[in-house]
């Protein structure tokens, strides 16, 4: 059994196929069977004819997706989304796209959107041509491979949705920290931010503390694509706090590296059983690698740490990216830096392994936020897919 998927067209009128091609006797039988003998209102299966009494070889049933309500409804699927069906199927026969030798073995079932506001019947059936034709090519070579589907997970948008960050997979990234503890404020800040691939947020502690982790949840009106990372600075009942997180939506969730190893393991656990990445803070920690030994033979090294040198200590102690490299060389981490960053050492941070470069008053007290932070982003990659052109594959 193959499974093919395609999307064509703009507009109402878009067609989006989802196909699947099989043996008479194996699973696509069965599925085949099932969905022309047990009829559903509003999604009524027809089979695939490219005139009356002309069905298509393999055969093939189209079901519905949007429920059939109203006659011309049905007359858009019963006319030219049933004909592009049953002409593509043939063509792809007659292509070498599905071998001939298996027309008679074959069965193909195809699900068909036609959205309720679909009007124009030649783009009907163009689009549901085209896409149908290349779901049964993308079904019969197995597309995508796995290493294409992880290559391009990360860099691709969704048409509805667009691109939502879930890991932090293209280091450098500037963690904006807000801990201005009024949300108007926080308001004006988002909206002077550009958006860039590689921005993230820190909600920080004071901010969380005044208004709730919920908070993230207003932080969303301005920034609905954003990763947020959770400032809880965990010390105790870890799981706990991580799943609090998770419910508010975070993309991450920061445990404090002083807290008992317990605490900061079960923290690290929920957020992998939940999906979101833990960041170990390791302010105050006078040694962080023997606290990460710990988690890894635990088994739970975070995937972030935090190297965060105080406000207070700023002129007494060395600067955060100077131990970088001790904890790249023994631990498969990601590894943040906050503490004393400006747009004239940024560079030095980067050079010395640094993937998050955590900045807060340098933008968020800034005058001119937009050009502040554009300062630092001069310092970071591109947007993912700014210099790719393609529409799909």
């Amino acid at each position: 059994m193959r499974v093919g998927e395609a999307l064509i067209g703009e507009g109402f009128e878009v067609a989006h196929i989802d196909l699947i091609i099989g043996e008479r006797d194996g699973p696509a039988g069965i599925a085949f069977a099932n969905s022309i003998s047990q009829l559903s209102m509003g999604h009524t299966p027809l089979l695939a004819v490219i005139r009356p009494n002309l069905m298509t070889k393999p055969p093939a049933v189209i079901v519905p997706k949007v429920t059939v309500k109203e006659m011309d409804q049905a007359e858009l699927i019963f006319g030219p989304a049933q004909y592009a069906v049953a002409k593509a199927i043939a063509d792809a026969v007659e292509e070498g796209i599905i071998p001939k030798e298996k027309a008679e073995d074959y069965v193909i079932i195809v699900s068909v959107f036609i959205h309720p506001k679909a009007k124009n019947k030649d783009k009907i059936f163009y689009y549901n041509y085209g896409a149908t034709k290349l779901a049964l090519k993308r079904a019969m070579q197995n597309f995508p491979d796995v290493d294409t589907m992880l290559y391009e997970k990360d860099r691709s948008a969704h048409p509805f949705d667009g691109r939502r960050l879930t890991k932090l997979w293209d280091p450098p990234y500037l963690q904006i920290a807000i801990d201005i503890p009024d949300l108007e404020e926080v308001r004006h800040v988002l909206r002077n931010i550009p958006d860039s691939d590689h921005i993230i947020f820190e909600v920080g502690t004071p901010l969380v503390k005044r208004y709730g982790t919920e908070i993230i949840l207003e932080l969303r009106k301005e920034k609905p694509k954003a990763f947020f990372v959770l400032d809880l600075k965990t010390l105790d009942t870890g799981n706990l706090e991580a799943r609090m997180a998770v419910n508010a939506t975070a993309n991450a969730v920061v445990i404090s590296g002083l807290a008992p190893i317990p605490t900061i393991a079960k923290a690290i656990k929920e957020a992998r059983k939940t999906g979101i990445l833990s960041v170990v803070d390791m302010l105050n920690v006078s040694r962080p690698a023997e606290v990460l030994q710990k988690l890894k033979e635990e088994g739970m090294l975070p995937d972030v740490v935090e190297l965060h040198r105080a406000i207070d200590v700023e002129n007494k102690e060395q600067p955060p990216w100077k131990f970088v490299k001790e904890i790249k060389d023994s631990f498969d981490v990601l590894v943040a830096v906050a503490g004393g960053l400006r747009p004239e050492n940024v560079g030095e941070a980067i050079g010395e392994g640094a993937d998050i470069l955590v900045v807060g008053r340098s933008i968020t007290r800034a005058r001119d936020i937009e050009g502040a932070v554009r300062r630092f982003l001069n310092f970071m990659k591109p947007d993912t897919d700014q210099f790719r052109v393609m529409t799909d594959f």
